[in-house]
């Protein structure tokens, strides 16, 4: 993540207000908070925000309680937004991306990672092909694995996220952390000239609308 706005922003992360939305329990907020200016952390849990401000102690971090569908800041008021896999979770991710257009400043960014939901294995419950089912039948799915009662989360595929964030101009950085994991602190998912890297280079140039997710800096 801060590889991938270093490599973006016009000037350092240490002059850049960051607001961390659905940030849960803090731990990216507080790493973020020893290289920006001030880092929010939001989340609607009320347990994971009181678990950050018992954990994390910064003079320029701090956490609370709200919901990404009704930001309690001004317009205007931050130079980063970051939303990492959490527009699966709300109601209504266009009125959340809504409020994240609100809140940043002009030439702001949003640091957007996503699930497509072309996935094969969903990772909250780590079930093949769960994403992909029309709701009833993946209500059923989860039911039978015994994990959950009901499937909440609603991914969408790589267009359905396109339409998601038109009102932002948008920047690819999936194919880069792909084929530049040191560059981007990627080799832990990708070690350079293994097999699972040549695979995700050969999707991500042929098949890029099939990859499991995607990394976008978001600019307003």
């Amino acid at each position: 993540m801060l590889s991938v706005l270093d490599d973006f922003l016009q000037k350092p992360i240490a002059e850049c207000d960051v607001l961390n939305v659905g940030g849960s329990a803090g731990a990216i907020d507080n790493f973020l908070a020893d290289h920006a200016a001030r880092v929010v952390g939001i989340d609607i849990d009320e347990g994971a925000i009181n678990h950050a401000q018992q954990k994390f102690d910064k003079d320029n971090l701090e956490f609370q309680v709200a919901d990404a569908l009704n930001l309690p800041f001004d317009d205007t008021s931050f130079d980063i937004v970051i939303c990492s896999h959490v527009y699966e979770h709300v109601p209504d991710p266009v009125q959340m991306f809504d409020e994240i257009h609100r809140v940043l400043r002009p030439g702001g960014i949003c640091y957007f990672s996503a699930g497509n939901r072309l996935m094969w294995n969903e990772p909250h419950y780590n079930l093949p092909m769960l994403a992909i089912l029309p709701r009833p039948l993946a209500h059923l799915y989860i039911r039978m694995s015994g994990k959950a009662d009901y499937y909440h989360e609603k991914h969408l595929t790589y267009w359905g996220l396109k339409s998601l964030v038109k009102n932002f101009e948008r920047n690819d950085y999936t194919v880069r952390l792909i084929n530049e994991p040191d560059r981007f602190c990627t080799e832990y998912m990708l070690p350079p000239g293994s097999l699972k890297a040549r695979i995700a280079g050969l999707v991500a140039n042929w098949l890029y609308w099939a990859l499991p997710g995607y990394i976008w800096v978001l600019q307003k």
